[in-house]
């Protein structure tokens, strides 16, 4: 499916499956509504994300089950005032801001909340990943994950900064973009690996803004761990605390 500057428009009760690439792709669309939406697609099956938002503001995602091969849900640049609710994710690799910075053209991203949402056995939970050494420069403000449920999550909470896969790039010079205002609350359940939490930020332009409170994140039935560089969050409630990374260079 592909919405492209649609406006003022709802999508309900539709199953999408087994798409040869992504599912949906939404560019340039203000006020639209997924509700009641379903995607389905086999886990090894690639670049098969969910939902792709680029260039759109105003779109709510809601009461949706989304399990593929990529992300659920992924939000690129020019996204803003997005709303990701109630949404089921896995398998895949979670619900992704990004990738952004790889493009000088890039607009800002603003404004996204993903609240309510359980996600299970996937790459990751939730996602900001910017390329490292590109020239994109935008300004990534205003994210907020909320009351969220991780089942088996590789990755519940990340921000990467140094996003290179397949090695296809270089990480010799840090992100230009920069990352504000990020509220991460409420986000329980168990985590696949010991780094529960990794906010690595680009030493750059580092992370501003972070608020972390009540995250509880179990791995074989012992806390996961944090794992932060370049950035300082303000923590409240339970939270694990921030630990350097350990191939860190002093």
């Amino acid at each position: 499916f592909a919405f492209n500057y649609v406006n003022n428009s709802i999508v309900r009760g539709i199953t999408s499956k087994d798409s040869k690439q992504f599912h949906v792709n939404v560019l340039g669309c203000k006020n639209f509504t997924f509700d009641g939406f379903k995607v389905t697609a086999p886990e090894n099956s690639a670049n098969t994300d969910g939902i792709h938002i680029g260039r759109s503001t105003g779109v709510n995602v809601l009461n949706t089950d989304i399990g593929t091969g990529d992300d659920c849900v992924s939000l690129g640049d020019g996204s803003k005032q997005v709303l990701v609710q109630n949404v089921k994710c896995g398998p895949g690799h979670g619900i992704s801001i990004g990738s952004l910075g790889k493009y000088k053209e890039e607009e800002p991203v603003d404004g996204i909340t993903i609240k309510s949402c359980s996600i299970k056995g996937t790459q990751n939970g939730v996602r900001i990943k910017t390329w490292p050494s590109q020239p994109g420069t935008i300004t990534v403000t205003n994210m907020r994950f909320e009351d969220i449920t991780m089942d088996n999550v590789s990755n519940p909470v990340i921000i990467d900064q140094e996003y290179c896969p397949w090695n296809q790039c270089t990480k010799q010079y840090p992100s230009k973009i920069k990352i504000s205002n990020v509220i991460i609350k409420n986000i329980k359940g168990t985590s696949a690996t010991k780094e529960g939490i990794i906010l690595a930020c680009s030493s750059g332009v580092p992370c501003e803004g972070v608020e972390m409170s009540n995250v509880d994140l179990k791995f074989n039935g012992a806390p996961a761990i944090a794992v932060c560089s370049n950035v300082k969050p303000k923590i409240t409630g339970k939270v694990p605390p921030c630990t350097a990374p350990s191939n860190k260079k002093q």
